[in-house]
C-alpha cells in the first residue's frame, strides 16, 4: 500500500542521502537533474553548488524548485521525499562556508552508509575542481511532502 509520510520521516529520508533530483523551469518547461546536496535539518536549507550554466540561468530567473530524494529497496518496498523551497544563492565570501559545511556532511553520511572515510571532497564531487568559483546556493525549504510503499 502506498502511504503519505510526514515531515520528520521525510526529513529522514533526506538526511540519510546525499543525491537526489533538483527540480526547476527553464523557458517555461520543466527539468530534472542529479545533484550532490546536503541537508541541514535545523536551518531547513539543502545547500547545493554548481558552474555558471543553464540550470543557474533558469533559477536565478524562477526561484522556485523541488529536490526528490528516494530510496528504492525493490519494486514494493520504497521511500521518496520531495523539498519544495526557494534558490537563493550565497553571495562569494559566504560560499566558503557553506562548502565546508556541505564536504563535513555528506562526509559523515558516507562513513555511516558505505563505511568509506573521505578525505577530499573531489571523491564524492569532482565538478569543483573543473571550475574556477562554484556558485554555491541553498534551496530554503518551504515544505517537504513525500509516500512511501511497504
Amino acid at each position: 500500500m502506498i502511504k503519505s509520510i510526514d515531515y520528520k520521516t521525510c526529513s529522514e529520508i533526506f538526511n540519510n542521502n546525499y543525491v537526489g533530483y533538483l527540480s526547476y523551469i527553464s523557458n517555461n518547461k520543466p527539468y530534472v537533474i542529479p545533484i550532490t546536496y546536503f541537508y541541514n535539518e535545523k536551518d531547513k536549507y539543502i545547500v547545493c553548488y554548481s558552474g555558471n550554466g543553464h540550470k543557474i540561468n533558469a533559477m536565478r530567473k524562477h526561484n522556485s524548485v523541488s529536490l526528490n530524494v528516494s530510496d528504492i529497496y525493490n519494486n514494493n518496498k520504497w521511500q521518496s521525499a520531495s523539498a519544495h523551497g526557494q534558490y537563493k544563492e550565497i553571495d562569494k565570501s559566504n560560499a566558503k562556508l557553506y562548502l565546508h559545511e556541505f564536504s563535513l556532511g555528506i562526509k559523515n553520511i558516507v562513513l555511516r552508509k558505505e563505511r568509506k572515510d573521505l578525505d577530499f571532497i573531489s571523491e564524492f564531487s569532482s565538478k569543483i575542481f573543473d571550475m574556477e568559483i562554484p556558485v554555491v546556493f541553498l534551496i530554503k525549504i518551504d515544505n517537504m511532502t513525500g509516500k512511501m510503499k511497504s
